[in-house]
Order: C-alpha cells, then structure tokens, then sequence
C-alpha cells in the first residue's frame, strides 16, 4: 500500500520511519502519470530499497500565457498506478504547502538554464529549480530520477546540484516512445487527430540526424540542417528550435567532439509544444 503524504511534517515523520542505511529514490513529478514516468519509478525501484513519488503541479514553471489550468490532474489514477508499481509513499502537497504566501526565496541557475526552453519560457527553470531543491530538502533522498525527455531540466538540476554541493545523486531515465516514436508526455492528450498524426515527425528529424552522425557526420549545423528540413516539410508543424549544444555546459558548438552532443528540438502542433531530443555520443 503506497503511503500518501499531503504536508511536509508527514513527508519528515516517513523519512525519519526509513530504517538507517536504506537507501531513498526520490521520483518528482506533476502527475497524470504515464508509461515514461512508470519506467522511471521502475528505475528507482532498482536502485534504492524506498522509494517515494511526489504529484506537485507547480505553479512557478507555468508561464502566465501556458495551460496551468488546464494541465491533466488525475490524481486517483495515478495513486493506482504507483500502488500497483509498489512505490512506497506519495506526496501530495497543496499549494499553500510548498508555497506560502508571502515566499519571496527562489532558485535562479544563471547558466544553462537561458538557452533553448529556457529563452522562450522565461522564469521555467527558476520555478523548476526551486520546487526541485525544495522536494530534495523536505524528503532528504540518496538519489532522485528524471527522465532525459525532459534533458535540459536535467541539465539544470545536475548543476544545482553540483553548485549547492547537495548530497544527491541525480539518475536520468530513457526517453519512453509510442510505437511511431512520439516520446510519451502528458500534454499529448492535447493533440487533435491530425496533429497526432503529424507529431512523429519530430522524432524523425533526429533520427535522420541521428544517422548523419552515426555516418561520421560531425558538423554541428550541417546535423542541424537535416533535422530542420525533416520539419519543414510537414505543415502542421511550427518550429521553435532545432538546436544541437554540449551535453553538459548547453553552450552552442560547431563540431561535435570527445563529449558528444545534444540535439535538442521543441515545437508547436496547434496550441501543444513539444520537446525531444537525442544524446549523441562518441564513444
């Protein structure tokens, strides 16, 4: 039976419950769970004896024009999904909970949180990265896993984490993919059937990509090029970046070296944004 948790003093009273030298996974997510974030509760499951969840749609990485309203929150569902994943506890916070009302402390990472989603979704990251450091501080876990769909949050928390010198290993999940390789989010609810239908596309243009490289192709925007033209050929699609950067600094390169590359692209089907990517490696 999963544990639900709904205040900080009941997440601190279970962590103080774990016996000494288990080790705690935390899985941080905003709920309306699906096969990707199932797989990263099956990761934590593997790597630590405890494990606990937490369903928190936060506010702060919400930008005043984007679907916070709308955003899915099936919330017995996805209790039933943990329980059935044998995940120890949930927490599930209110707002007022994570957030007083007069909060006037966050976290701004000042580096890799500018490029890509973070320069056309001003103030995400500062709303990512402070929930994040506070879940990390209430539920104090060994290790906490993110999905590389999501790569540059990843990015940004590895260095927060680096940073801050948290105690913290951070684990990154695959990316999860629907049969035609659409790369499974809770905002693919949104899509109308023709944008379904025009939505693998995206993952497409970076396995064309992809293979470019695998070829031995090692310019930068000549790969770029390859994935752009994959998009512009379908209509539906409004391209917001195609970018490939350094995995680790986000800094844009020219030539793909030792440390390997991210190809990074999010666009627009009707009011839905996504994102996708690939981790290119040389070795």
């Amino acid at each position: 039976m999963t544990t639900i948790l709904r205040t900080i003093a009941e997440v601190r009273a279970w962590r103080d419950r774990v016996p000494p030298g288990e080790k705690v996974a935390l899985v941080p997510t905003m709920g309306a769970l699906h096969a990707g974030h199932m797989s990263l509760m099956d990761l934590a499951r593997r790597r630590a004896g405890v494990t606990i969840a937490s369903i928190f749609v936060n506010p702060l990485q919400f930008g005043p024009s984007e679907d916070l309203s709308k955003y899915p929150r099936p919330v017995e569902k996805d209790i039933a999904l943990l329980e059935a994943a044998g995940i120890d506890a949930v927490f599930l916070p209110p707002v007022e909970e994570l957030y007083p009302e007069d909060a006037s402390t966050f976290v701004v990472e000042e580096r890799v949180s500018l490029p890509l989603c973070g320069a056309v979704r001003p103030g995400h990251f500062r709303g990512v990265a402070t929930v994040v450091l506070k879940l990390f501080n209430i539920v104090t876990p060994d290790l906490a896993v993110f999905g590389q769909k999501d790569a540059q949050q990843c990015v940004v928390i590895e260095r927060m984490v680096r940073d801050l010198n948290l105690r913290i290993e951070i684990v990154r999940g695959l990316i999860v993919r629907e049969p035609d390789g659409l790369a499974l989010s809770s905002r693919n609810i949104y899509l109308g059937e023709a944008d379904r239908r025009a939505a693998p596309a995206i993952f497409a243009s970076l396995e064309a990509a992809r293979r470019a490289f695998e070829g031995g192709e090692r310019n930068a925007d000549a790969l770029a090029a390859i994935g752009r033209a994959i998009l512009a050929a379908e209509p539906r699609i409004k391209l917001q970046y195609w970018e490939i950067r350094h995995p680790e600094s986000l800094e844009l390169i020219e030539t793909i070296g030792p440390a390997g590359a991210l190809f990074a692209v999010a666009a627009h089907l009707g009011a839905t944004r996504l994102i996708d990517n690939y981790l290119a490696r040389t070795a």
